[in-house]
């Protein structure tokens, strides 16, 4: 959106963290994308690519500029009502991330996601948009990625608001998210399902993890552990029981008993009123998956974080594809395992349909960037594994979102790393944009329905959503 301080816009933590210097090359979100000045344009981009859905974030910022509803700025309101109206007079459904990172600063002063009131200045928040936007807006994630929200805002500290405390804050922060999400759910569930008919849901980020050596049990183990760290710290209360997965509860219970002095991992416990109130409140379950990792068994002692209380350790297959992040190699059979997983762990409990709600990868922002090989391999890698559990496999898949439309302020990373489908020049003021070869592939794919004319590419057929992401 950029705009960071237009029309009564309150401070938001990653405005701070720009504002001091903390993203690559002292890179901030002052003008960004400029999408706040840019609806016409965007959506302009939209019906060229022919999407039927786009995903949008709203800034809690821009509508409560002090998190708290008695600040709210109507012109910051009124931005997501011109979006909104924009994307149905042209066809396009819109589809609305409650937050995506973006917390109000003031907020934040009080303690952020580590407070437990937050819980309700957030369901203040929800049911204003809900009320304000349900009308039109049919789908809702109530965050997308809060892992990397608990991981790196709150416990390494490399995003903002950069706090370093995994011992403590991180499983606070998530403790916070997913009461914050449930109570969201209720007030959805309670005062306006029944009139706007709409759903609710939240997009949980994970990785695929397979077993370093498939032969060594322990291994195996490892790679579950994994997954419970990354994806079961939210799914399993939201969709299983609304509590903690048990692995995730004795991991940190035996480094309780095995570090007396220094225990890694403190873990806040949900009451059985709090376990009744988030068990199976969510429409969909929201993916958002990027990459995969080989996951070994180790010794993780005393040291806190994932990886340490997790006893495992996680690496990439030198022969995948990188990025021009250091985090997503490309591994799209990756994806069909994780879907697969997903199917088994959790739909069995609630069977509600998976929402592909982000996917993609980074390219730099130097040499032929409009000419973008590697997405183009990538994406339709994804998307024909995507297909192939749906088809093959029976996993009910209903929407696959392709991040994202324009290239935009990517956190820590600032500007280095671009994941957009049309390049933004951040160089001109006017911030114009020019679409890359990963723009005519999607719309060619979107307008066959599939990869049918693509010999290269899995000859099976897209189903329901065709679907772009941006953030706020």
């Amino acid at each position: 959106e950029g705009a960071w301080a237009a029309d009564g816009k309150g401070e938001t933590i990653w405005d701070r963290f720009g504002h001091e210097n903390q993203a690559f090359n002292n890179h901030n979100a002052d003008t960004a994308a400029d999408s706040y000045r840019k609806v016409d344009i965007d959506v302009y981009l939209l019906r060229g690519l022919g999407v039927n859905t786009y995903q949008f974030s709203i800034s809690w910022a821009r509508i409560f500029p002090s998190g708290h509803k008695d600040s709210l700025s109507e012109e910051g309101a009124l931005y997501y009502d011109n979006l909104i109206d924009a994307l149905i007079e042209s066809g396009i459904q819109p589809v609305a991330t409650l937050y995506h990172w973006d917390l109000p600063q003031a907020l934040q002063d009080d303690g952020g996601w580590t407070n437990p009131s937050i819980v309700a200045a957030y369901m203040d928040y929800a049911a204003f948009c809900f009320h304000r936007y349900g009308n039109r807006v049919k789908s809702w994630n109530t965050f997308s990625s809060p892992w990397v929200v608990s991981h790196a805002g709150y416990g390494t500290g490399v995003h903002a608001p950069g706090i370093k405390d995994y011992v403590t804050a991180s499983y606070q922060v998530t403790h916070n998210i997913v009461k914050s999400h449930a109570e969201a759910w209720h007030v959805y569930n309670e005062n306006y399902r029944t009139t706007q008919g709409g759903k609710v849901g939240i997009a949980l980020n994970s990785d695929w993890a397979e077993p370093a050596d498939a032969e060594k049990p322990e291994d195996k183990e490892a790679a579950e552990r994994y997954l419970q760290f990354m994806l079961g710290w939210f799914a399993h209360p939201i969709f299983i029981d609304g509590d903690y997965p048990e692995v995730l509860k004795t991991q940190i219970a035996n480094k309780a008993k095995e570090c007396p002095s220094s225990a890694p991992a403190v873990l806040p416990t949900f009451t059985d009123e709090e376990k009744a109130r988030i068990k199976g409140t969510s429409d969909f379950f929201g993916l958002n998956h990027y990459t995969s990792r080989l996951v070994s068994s180790s010794v993780g002692g005393c040291t806190p974080g994932p990886e340490g209380v997790g006893d495992f350790q996680a690496k990439v297959d030198p022969s995948w594809p990188a990025t021009a992040s250091d985090w997503i190699y490309s591994m799209p059979t990756g994806l069909r395992s994780l879907l697969n997983y997903i199917k088994s762990e959790y739909l069995t409990y609630n069977n509600v349909p998976i929402y592909i709600t982000g996917n993609g990868m980074p390219t730099d922002d130097s040499g032929d960037t409009l000419n973008d090989v590697s997405r183009i391999e990538y994406m339709t890698g994804y998307i024909s594994e995507a297909l192939k559990a749906i088809e093959l496999d029976k996993v009910d898949v209903q929407r696959f979102t392709v991040q994202s439309l324009v290239d935009g302020f990517e956190g820590n990373k600032g500007y280095s790393e671009r994941f957009g489908l049309h390049q933004v020049n951040f160089e001109d003021g006017y911030r114009p944009r020019t679409p890359k070869q990963s723009a005519y592939l999607f719309a060619q794919i979107i307008e066959q329905n599939g990869f049918a004319h693509m010999p290269q590419v899995c000859k099976v057929f897209l189903t329901e959503n065709n679907t772009l992401l941006s953030e706020s």
